[in-house]
């Protein structure tokens, strides 16, 4: 007669990864947002693997938590571990040889930079799908399920980052309203448009010209550039997203004066490109331009 008595049971997988986001990014709140659950799904988990061990792993306190004395001791090799799994899973997908090209990018440079570029990659690369997710912020390249990220690499989350090209700030402006700039001092006279997410960018120009100016900030950078073009102001143009708008001519530099910033249009990798499935094709094909 064979004997089979039940095995205990291990923690939810769901719980482990709870406790790993929790303890490096430092807080619940914030391990719910990489998760895409609620504070109180992740508060839940971690409660439960803490009553599994038998021990604290957070101390909760009025301002928030912080890891234990034993949650410090084990949450690196947590980290490890599942940065371990994540490129398991990115190499199994690479490995598949899948015909369907995530990427993830600032909603600027899909708007402006991305789209205009796909019409090319769709008669070049006419078996590959390429899908493009919006996002602020850069994802962790090692936990997320997306093949590339295109954004400014002072921003890289990625272990692996790929420059395009400096990032170059200038005023632009439609042309009619620089038929009234003759030098920097003018922008003291005209409104000044700019993107909350480089919210430094005009202070950093204009300190390097010894010029003056204020005016209106945009969450979307692809609406402050529709501004710009209608006549509404002078916007501080990034280089790689007013190029096709300067090659048009429905903006135009009126001083010629560029500031180059220690950051750079980049492409994040979860890994080096390897071989020629649709990832290293879309890839190249974006670093060439």
């Amino acid at each position: 007669m064979s004997v089979s008595p039940p095995r205990p049971k291990g923690p939810p997988l769901t719980a482990l990864r709870a406790f790993e986001a929790a303890a490096r990014l430092g807080g619940f709140a914030r391990a719910a947002e990489e998760l895409g659950v609620t504070a109180g799904a992740v508060t839940q988990q971690i409660k439960g693997l803490e009553d599994w061990i038998g021990a604290e792993l957070f101390e909760r306190q009025a301002q928030g938590v912080r890891l234990s004395p034993l949650g410090a001791r084990v949450a690196a090799d947590f980290t490890a571990a599942f940065d371990d799994l994540g490129r398991a899973v990115q190499g199994l997908r690479t490995a598949a040889g899948g015909k369907v090209v995530h990427i993830a990018t600032l909603p600027s440079i899909a708007q402006l930079w991305l789209s205009p570029r796909l019409p090319m990659t769709r008669r070049a690369l006419p078996d590959v799908t390429v899908s493009i997710t919006a996002m602020e912020t850069p994802p962790n390249l090692l936990r997320d399920t997306f093949d590339v990220g295109v954004f400014y690499s002072d921003a890289a989350a990625g272990p692996l980052v790929m420059p395009i090209e400096v990032d170059e700030i200038f005023p632009v402006c439609a042309p009619e309203l620089a038929a009234g700039l003759r030098a920097p001092d003018d922008l003291a006279n005209v409104p000044l448009i700019g993107d909350s997410t480089w919210a430094q960018d005009w202070d950093i120009w204009l300190g390097q010209s010894g010029a003056a100016g204020q005016g209106a900030t945009y969450s979307l950078y692809s609406l402050a550039v529709a501004e710009a073009v209608q006549g509404a102001g002078v916007l501080i143009g990034h280089k790689a997203l007013v190029a096709a708008h300067l090659q048009a001519g429905s903006l135009v530099e009126p001083f010629g004066k560029r500031v180059a910033l220690d950051r750079s249009l980049s492409l994040l990798l979860p890994q080096p490109l390897q071989g020629d499935g649709a990832v290293a094709r879309i890839c190249r094909m974006l670093l060439q331009g």
